[in-house]
């Protein structure tokens, strides 16, 4: 990579006071020693915890290149699509979750994918090469191996983790599948890749370090959720609304 070029990474967090400052750190400290230009966009989710005046807190140092933002849209895909769409500005923008449990250091095998012409790279724990250094409770890997399953036949057929928060995506390919989606709930990552595949753009899978970090935000309920979105996605599948 060259300096010319900028990625930029977007961090949605909802009450994730405790944890942000290590993980931006992590990314600080990382993305500093790179031979590209970066950015960092926390979109603050409707937080009751400080959330946003921690991250301010780190915003504020001299030479920081994180900001940090208040999301103008609901959920976490509401998030993720206000900081992709409306904030970030890199050749590469890619969007990570708040716990760190795939580190930024992770990009180092994306490179190689996005230089050869890839559109959309996304980490995935369920790759045969993946590293899940700490699983998931058993009945979090059943639900989502299940999910998953479904998530294929109806949508995403061949990508075997849709749901992990770790992204990334060529500017253009950005701007036009972040304009269209309509799922702003957990269920936003398996629209975003439906959108991506519909619209020609070129899919590739990276097995990637995983660790469960504990704390989880998902509750049960995002499983209903997420079903109810797939089908949703579906129907605006039939009705070609990703096309038009």
């Amino acid at each position: 990579m060259q300096k010319s070029i900028k990625l930029s990474v977007v961090i949605p967090a909802r009450n994730e006071a405790k944890r942000i400052t290590e993980t931006l750190e992590s990314v600080q400290n990382y993305l500093s020693k790179q031979d590209y230009g970066y950015d960092v966009v926390v979109v603050d989710n409707g937080s009751n915890d400080g959330t946003y005046d921690v991250v301010k807190k780190i915003a504020d140092r001299e030479g920081s290149q994180i900001r940090v933002v208040k999301a103008h849209e609901p959920g976490k895909g509401g998030a993720v699509r206000f900081g992709m769409l409306l904030q970030a500005t890199g050749e590469y923008i890619m969007f990570m979750d708040a716990d760190n449990a795939s580190p930024i250091s992770e990009i180092e095998k994306f490179w190689p994918h996005l230089r050869a012409g890839n559109d959309v790279v996304i980490g995935s724990r369920y790759l045969k090469e993946s590293n899940v250094i700490q699983k998931q409770p058993l009945y979090r890997i059943v639900l989502s191996r299940m999910s998953n399953l479904l998530i294929q036949l109806l949508a995403v057929p061949g990508v075997k983790d849709t749901q992990l928060g770790f992204k990334v995506f060529t500017h253009k390919a950005t701007k036009d599948i972040f304009n269209l989606i309509t799922v702003f709930g957990w269920g936003f990552d398996m629209e975003v890749l439906t959108i991506a595949r519909l619209r020609g753009y070129k899919i590739k899978e990276v097995a990637v370090l995983w660790r469960e970090q504990g704390g989880s935000h998902v509750p049960l309920s995002a499983y209903v959720k997420s079903l109810l979105d797939l089908f949703k996605i579906k129907i605006n599948v039939l009705l070609g609304k990703y096309t038009k």
